[in-house]
């Protein structure tokens, strides 16, 4: 499976944030953490809850280089955010990544 990345229309969508960001581990028994191969930074996954116009609430993961300076329970909006496809032994799913996860005040005042 080709891995294309999918952009995502972040303006009709609520993000919150669900749990403290914390760094992505690649292995748990080695307890190895995900960095990016650009900058060399830890790689944060963002755990959040999204709700579209039509009241359909979902958790999704969103990586992110960095520590976004966000917390449980702030609206947050992600920046540049991307889908990816993935299939391992007969599953599937969309993983996520964004350049950043701003709260949403912060962004709207960037004008993202």
């Amino acid at each position: 499976m080709r891995n294309i990345p999918i952009p995502v229309d972040v303006s009709r969508l609520q993000f919150i944030c669900v749990k403290a960001p914390c760094p992505r581990v690649i292995n748990r028994d080695t307890g190895e953490i995900k960095t990016d191969k650009a900058s060399g930074q830890t790689v944060y996954e963002v755990l959040c809850s999204v709700e579209d116009a039509f009241g359909k609430i979902e958790l999704v993961k969103v990586g992110v280089v960095g520590e976004p300076p966000i917390s449980p329970g702030d609206q947050v909006t992600p920046v540049g955010l991307i889908g990816y496809v993935w299939e391992l032994s007969g599953r599937w799913g969309i993983a996520y990544r964004a350049s950043a996860v701003l709260p949403a005040a912060a962004a709207e005042v960037r004008g993202v």
